[in-house]
């Protein structure tokens, strides 16, 4: 069975950058999954995680290179 395995492309305690991100991969047709582990009590504690299937990581990084610039 081929199972697609997802890898974190970025870590944030900042979700809603992570929506940008997320557009930008989409355009570019790769899909993306924002895991939110931020405690909905206390705001200040954990990440959220964008994911990408490994094998678009690699074309992931470049374009949030690019975006980064």
């Amino acid at each position: 069975m081929n199972q697609n395995k997802w890898i974190t492309l970025v870590k944030t305690s900042k979700p809603y950058q992570l929506n940008l991100i997320k557009g930008k991969l989409l355009e570019n047709e790769i899909h993306a999954v924002i895991i939110n582990k931020i405690d909905s009590s206390y705001l200040n504690f954990g990440e959220a995680e964008l994911k990408v299937l490994e094998s678009d990581f690699e074309r992931a990084q470049e374009i949030l290179n690019d975006v980064e610039k």
